[in-house]
């Protein structure tokens, strides 16, 4: 990899700014090896929570062209099969993992983010903002500030010396206010954004939604300027961090996540249509755009669009 993509991340060293999302090939060790092996600089579990959740029955993923309609519903194996992958992991790799965590109460987030942080993640992301399944857990957390600013000092508190992230999304109205919310409670960086929605597509032919859970959050190319928006904003409000996430396929893509302020850039639904090359492409042509600009390091281009 090339040393012009080397990134520091909240401690950790990446030798890419890429990094997996959250939810796509992330339960198995070796499915987040094959991620790392093939140019990611960092790989995030998906989100697991203290014990075992199904998720919504099938389908649960679909297609519309520019994006995709998600309601798995958070399904996991829980946090005692999860540890075990990222041991396992962490066996085979070097590349830093982050462990995605999720709770109904804050004492689960407090208490599955004790059990992430026995192995040592390279950073624990505290997913606050799923859309799908608001119905089972009332209000989003990440809707309620005061919510919101007690479960981070509670994950901060668990996690010890791990690092936290928390993974903000749009949908509320009031996102700058969230990231100085989760800032002034000790959040180390901030991931962002989640997906957006919740949305629906529906079949013409039989004439009802496509999902079983009818709607589900939004992903994919169709959110990039929402998601440019919102690390914009974010990097504005605290300066914290911010991993850079939603609608990235391309190095331009990363790029303006970069120029709006992220450190580091996540890419999940560009491997659902484009698979595992995605990563390599995306590295090559950051390189090839720093070279023909004469710039020695994407830390030179992180938060530049603030300065026009």
């Amino acid at each position: 990899m090339s040393e012009v993509l080397a990134t520091r991340l909240c401690g950790s060293e990446l030798c890419s700014p890429l990094v997996l999302a959250s939810g796509i090939l992330g339960v198995t060790a070796s499915s987040l090896y094959n991620v790392a092996r093939h140019g990611a600089g960092a790989v995030t579990t998906k989100s697991f929570s203290l014990e075992e959740r199904l998720g919504h029955k099938s389908p649960t993923i679909v297609s519309f062209g520019v994006g995709l309609v998600n309601a798995v519903g958070l399904s996991n194996p829980g946090w005692s099969a999860a540890v075990a992958e990222i041991q396992a992991y962490q066996q085979r790799c070097t590349t830093p993992i982050i462990a995605s965590v999720f709770g109904r109460t804050v004492a689960e987030f407090a208490a599955v983010a004790e059990h992430a942080a026995c192995v040592k993640p390279a950073l624990i992301e505290v997913n606050v903002s799923c859309p799908n399944v608001a119905s089972e857990f009332g209000t989003p957390f990440e809707a309620d500030m005061n919510a919101l600013g007690t479960i981070t000092r509670a994950v901060k508190q668990a996690a010890q010396d791990v690092p936290v992230a928390i993974k903000l999304s749009p949908n509320y109205g009031f996102l700058e206010r969230a990231a100085k919310t989760v800032a002034d409670a000790g959040a180390d960086a901030i991931t962002a954004i989640n997906t957006v929605g919740p949305g629906m597509v529906i079949d013409v032919n039989v004439r009802q939604p496509v999902l079983s859970n009818r709607a589900g959050g939004v992903s994919g190319p169709a959110i990039l300027p929402i998601a440019v928006r919102a690390v914009f904003e974010i990097f504005r409000a605290t300066r914290l961090p911010i991993i850079g996430t939603g609608g990235v396929s391309t190095a331009d893509d990363a790029l303006q996540m970069v120029l709006a302020g992220a450190t580091a850039v996540a890419i999940g639904s560009a491997v659902y249509h484009r698979g595992l090359g995605v990563f390599a492409e995306v590295n090559a042509g950051l390189v090839t755009y720093l070279a023909q600009h004469g710039i020695a390091s994407l830390a030179e281009l992180r938060g530049a669009a603030h300065d026009a």
